[in-house]
């Protein structure tokens, strides 16, 4: 599904705004690895929609109540089920700072039912697809879920699934290209 070149060109660096700069710097240190990364400078394109959608973005990335490896395994499920190479090449990367390791890439790919995953997981996994699939948690989903997660955890679960397929949108209409040193699928 992914384009070979971009239907919305990133912004040059030269015709960034200082609201556009305020908006995509903080993201060098964070997840650019000392560059901006194309997703942001795409969406400078729209620097209203960059600074407000900045906000939620990074509610859900930096200061949702999910553990990180948890987190990471609903993203790259959501960034595999919609074909997302950009999504799922950043977030191999975010993953393993978070601890995940090739097989669990390899089990993120496979889904729920994949062998080595914790029932727990498997549960995360369901609801990824679940929500991919129905737009709806399953009831023996979401028990599970609560088993371990509080409320707030449970509506993190909804709003990161729900975030990284706006996204993964996004990066797949616009032809977002993967950055330097990033492998796709």
């Amino acid at each position: 599904m992914r384009l070979s070149k971009p239907r919305i060109e990133p912004l040059p660096e030269a015709q960034w705004t200082e609201e556009v700069r305020a908006a995509v710097e903080p993201a060098r240190a964070n997840v650019g690895r000392g560059t901006v990364p194309n997703i942001l400078a795409t969406i400078a394109r729209h620097p209203k929609l960059l600074k407000r959608w900045n906000v939620f973005g990074n509610h859900v990335l930096f200061k949702s109540t999910l553990p990180a490896r948890d987190r990471e395994i609903l993203i790259l499920r959501v960034g595999w089920l919609c074909r997302s190479g950009y999504e799922w090449g950043q977030h191999v990367i975010i993953g393993r700072r978070a601890g995940l390791v090739d097989d669990d890439f390899e089990r993120i790919r496979a889904g729920a039912d994949a062998s080595g995953w914790s029932a727990f997981e498997s549960a995360l996994m369901r609801a990824a697809d679940e929500l991919h699939q129905d737009a709806f948690i399953s009831d023996a989903t979401w028990q599970a879920l609560a088993a371990r997660y509080d409320t707030e955890q449970l509506m993190d679960v909804v709003f990161t699934v729900g975030q990284y397929h706006i996204v993964s949108m996004a990066l797949n209409t616009f032809g977002v290209q993967l950055d330097d040193g990033v492998e796709g699928f």
